[in-house]
C-alpha cells in the first residue's frame, strides 16, 4: 500500500531546522501543514531562537508567497527564517545570474587617478599603475603589473580572488577584507601571486598561483590560462 507524501517534512540540524517542502501539492496547503507541524512540535518557550532554511525543491514562489511563509514562521516566537532556497528561478533572475558570472576582457592601461569598474569577473589585459583603481563584482585577473588598488567581491563575495602576472598593489581588497602588499622581496617577475581570504574568514591571504586551485578548485581553468598565457 502506498504512502502519502509528507507536504513538509522537518529536520533538526546543528545549524537549526531544515524544512522541505512537497514541489506538488498546492501553496495553500503549504501554509496549513507547515502551520500545523510548528505549532504541534517544534515550539517550546524555553528554547533559544531556532534558524529555519526552507527548501522549496522545484517550486517558484513570488515575493507575496514568501512574505506569507514568513509569518507563519513569525507566529511562532522562537522560530527565525535564515532562507528560502528553490531550485526554480525566472528568466529575469536567470539573466542576472549570467552577468554576473560573465568574464568581462579589457585591454588597456590603468593609470593614476583612472577607475574601472565592472559587474561579474573581469580580465585586464595591461598594467594597473600606481594611484590606478579596479573594481569587479566578481574575481579579478591582471595580465599585466599590478600596482594600484583592486577590489574584488565588491558587493560582499568573499569567495573572490585576485590574481596577477606581478602582485604589489598599493592596496587590494576582497569583499570587506583589506591587505596590501607583500612584506617579502621578490624578484620582479618571479611568479604570478593571487589573493584570497583565508578559511577562517579572518584575512586576505596572497600567495602563488599554482596553489589557488587548492582553495578554489573552481577556478582550475582561469589558473591554467594565465600560467599558459
Amino acid at each position: 500500500m502506498s504512502t502519502k507524501k509528507q507536504v513538509v517534512t522537518i529536520k533538526g540540524t546543528k545549524d537549526g531546522l531544515t524544512l522541505h517542502i512537497d514541489d506538488t501539492c498546492s501553496f495553500h496547503d503549504v501554509l496549513f501543514e507547515l502551520d500545523r507541524k510548528i505549532s504541534g512540535n517544534y515550539v517550546d518557550e524555553d528554547q533559544p531562537m531556532i534558524t529555519v532554511n526552507i527548501q522549496l525543491g522545484n517550486r517558484y514562489l513570488n515575493e507575496e508567497q514568501k512574505e506569507e511563509l514568513r509569518e507563519v514562521i513569525r507566529r511562532h516566537n522562537k522560530l527565525v527564517i535564515d532562507e528560502i532556497h528553490s531550485n526554480v528561478i525566472t528568466k529575469d533572475e536567470a539573466q542576472e545570474w549570467e552577468i554576473d558570472r560573465a568574464v568581462n576582457p579589457v585591454f588597456k592601461v590603468i593609470r593614476s587617478g583612472q577607475v574601472l569598474e565592472v559587474r561579474g569577473d573581469l580580465l585586464l589585459v595591461g598594467d594597473v599603475n600606481p594611484g590606478g583603481k579596479i573594481v569587479a563584482t566578481g574575481n579579478i585577473y591582471v595580465m599585466g603589473n599590478l600596482r594600484g588598488i583592486a577590489h574584488a567581491g565588491v558587493n560582499g563575495n568573499t569567495k573572490a580572488v585576485i590574481a596577477a602576472s606581478y602582485m604589489k598593489p598599493n592596496q587590494l581588497r576582497i569583499a570587506d577584507f583589506l591587505s596590501r602588499s607583500p612584506d617579502y622581496d621578490e624578484a620582479e617577475g618571479a611568479y604570478m601571486e593571487c589573493g584570497y581570504v583565508d578559511d577562517k574568514q579572518e584575512k586576505i591571504i596572497i600567495d602563488r598561483l599554482q596553489l589557488l586551485t587548492q582553495k578554489r578548485p573552481e577556478l582550475a581553468g582561469v589558473e591554467r590560462s594565465m600560467l599558459n598565457g
